[in-house]
């Protein structure tokens, strides 16, 4: 009989480089390294290190899961591209898992995750019983009210200390991924719900000459 899927999950939307290795409910490996930048160099000899800890190797994978945001605008880049030259390569599927899925996994419904999005707003997502609403990004102080009655992991609100995820990121996101396994999903592509901070180039264009 076979056994459960190996999943390996990874995600870069914030200032860490983040991976775990699951199969069926158990943890294999896990790994977390904190750094503003430097994700792209680093993502790669990560993945292949948490892999050798398990004692396993890229052929052994059955599937891929990737964090997709919101988050760092190039972190998440970073990781869906990852995820998507990593598919290819090995003809596995790779999984989308937004981060508002990873944290709320495991937890019971009706619960809503509330993450910092500076500029005095929140990326808020509310998970029930028969689904999800779709992710906003909210005005801070319009939170308290939006999300009344309900237990919110990640934001602190008004009268009301935030919930604990039940599995760190990575180690949910494959987690979710794995429940996915067996399914359609689209290819994994970030989650964003606020437009890029970075300004086009002053520069002219350079000129393509005939």
């Amino acid at each position: 009989m076979r056994s459960e899927p190996l999943v390996l999950g990874f995600d870069t939307s914030a200032a860490h480089c983040a991976a775990a290795l699951v199969r069926g409910d158990a943890v294999l490996a896990t790994r977390v390294e904190d750094m503003a930048k430097g994700q792209a160099e680093r993502l790669m000899p990560l993945l292949e290190e948490l892999l050798a800890e398990a004692g396993l190797g890229w052929k052994d994978l059955d599937a891929l899961g990737v964090g997709t945001g919101p988050g760092n605008f190039t972190g998440v880049r970073i990781s869906v591209a990852a995820a998507r030259g990593l598919a290819l390569g090995l003809q596995i599927p790779a999984i989308g898992v937004s981060i508002f899925e990873a944290l709320a996994h495991d937890t019971p419904r009706p619960v809503a995750v509330a993450l910092d999005a500076r500029r005095d707003e929140a990326y808020a997502q509310l998970f029930t019983a028969t689904g999800a609403a779709a992710p906003s990004l909210t005005p801070a102080a319009a939170l308290a009210e939006t999300l009344a009655g309900v237990p919110v992991i990640g934001l602190a609100l008004p009268r009301s200390a935030p919930l604990s995820p039940r599995h760190p990121l990575a180690e949910a996101v494959a987690l979710v991924a794995a429940t996915k396994l067996g399914t359609d999903q689209p290819r994994p592509a970030p989650l964003y719900l606020r437009g890029a901070d970075a300004a086009p180039p002053s520069d002219p264009p350079p000129v393509i000459l005939d």
